[in-house]
């Protein structure tokens, strides 16, 4: 059962742009595991594989000064400047093993708006945690495989994708940051097949097509490295004689996106996806 939580939060001294980079929030996010399951954290910290979590950059909400908008599919994964004191901010969670979701349990039942936690010398004070949709969060949601699957038309044959944060793919030795067919969806399926006990099949790249796209380089840059990728939108098209079924996989896959993301460096912010209406 993947889970897409969104916490909402306000600091209580400025947050430096140093300490809002992926990986900081990667070790906020690492503590939070620990501080109910020490063992579990320590595990994710040492492990190298694919693991069962996403972490969104942290976002600060719209004011009179800052027009954008919580419902923006392009989100902010850089800060220049410190985040202010008493600045309402939200940051997203994803978790795709519903045994994940269950050992945390108690760090959801039992949050304690009282008890700081750190970013660099920052206390942030968590006060709520959405998990189920919500008109004006769009990354809130939380739902079954079976259900992501059952829910999957089998008829409607555009899928547009929103790229909200710099994404990119390993082929071989390297990277690219162009989102082909190939890259985007085997990306999907690999994480779908992992985590959801429901397989999929595997040639459905052969029927999808980009039929609009609205792209740009974007580059996230931190004290250890630089990571070129890409955001916007790209729309998809299902064309030929597809069998209703095959239809069905694909989208499961686009409606999956919100969860798992696609491409490298989910657990650090980047690679984040979601369908768009069309």
């Amino acid at each position: 059962m993947p889970h897409s939580l969104v916490l909402h939060f306000f600091p209580q001294s400025p947050i430096l742009p140093q300490f809002l980079t992926g990986r900081h929030l990667h070790a906020l996010f690492l503590n939070l595991v620990s501080s109910v399951d020490r063992k579990l954290g320590d595990r994710l910290h040492d492990s190298t594989a694919d693991k069962a979590f996403t972490i969104s950059p942290l976002q600060v909400k719209a004011n009179a000064s800052n027009k954008s908008t919580i419902l923006d599919p392009i989100l902010q994964w850089e800060h220049v400047k410190p985040i202010p004191t008493g600045t309402s901010c939200w940051w997203r969670i994803s978790l795709l093993d519903d045994n994940f979701f269950g050992q945390l349990t108690q760090l959801w039942l039992n949050l304690n708006p009282a008890h700081p936690w750190h970013l660099g010398p920052a206390d942030l004070y968590i006060t709520t945690i959405l998990g189920t949709p919500h008109t004006t969060q769009p990354w809130a949601n939380a739902t079954t495989y079976a259900q992501l699957y059952e829910q999957a038309s089998d008829s409607e044959r555009q899928i547009a994708l929103s790229f909200c944060t710099p994404t990119n793919f390993r082929q071989g030795h390297f990277d690219t940051a162009l989102p082909t067919r190939e890259c985007v969806f085997n990306s999907l399926l690999q994480r779908w097949n992992k985590y959801s006990g429901i397989s999929l099949e595997s040639n459905l790249t052969e029927f999808i097509f980009p039929s609009f796209f609205n792209i740009r380089t974007a580059v996230a840059v931190d004290s250890r490295s630089k990571f070129i990728g890409c955001v916007g939108e790209i729309n998809y098209r299902i064309l030929g004689q597809v069998d209703p079924s095959i239809i069905k996989h694909i989208n499961a896959l686009a409606d999956f996106a919100l969860y798992c993301g696609a491409g490298r460096k989910t657990t650090m912010g980047m690679g984040m996806i979601r369908r768009l209406e069309v």
